[in-house]
């Protein structure tokens, strides 16, 4: 069973295709569990904007992240609009890429 670190840095994998930044800095995941010896992840997560049309690629992207790890099955991802993701949301590093001071 993978540990939370990996489950984050599988998802660091995904990079927004707007923005060129992967979605754990930008503050687009808000939970990832795995429950004791499941090999199904949950994971909540936003969009930087309810109609961004990179939405389904990212949630794709994804799944199928987590997926490839040794020890899960299924990631099910949910898409939740609350609350409502903003730029105070991303790491330093995503807010250096952007040139965001």
């Amino acid at each position: 069973m993978p540990s939370e670190v990996q489950l984050i840095d599988a998802l660091k994998e995904v990079i927004d295709p707007e923005l060129m930044v992967n979605i754990v800095d930008l503050g687009l995941v808000y939970e990832v569990e795995q429950a004791e010896g499941e090999p199904k992840v949950n994971v909540e997560m936003t969009l930087t904007s309810p109609a961004c049309p990179a939405g389904p690629q990212i949630i794709s992207q994804s799944k199928a992240a987590l997926e490839r790890l040794e020890g899960v099955d299924e990631a099910d991802i949910k898409l939740v609009m609350d609350p409502p993701w903003s730029p105070e949301r991303m790491t330093d590093d995503a807010r250096d890429q952007l040139g965001i001071f």
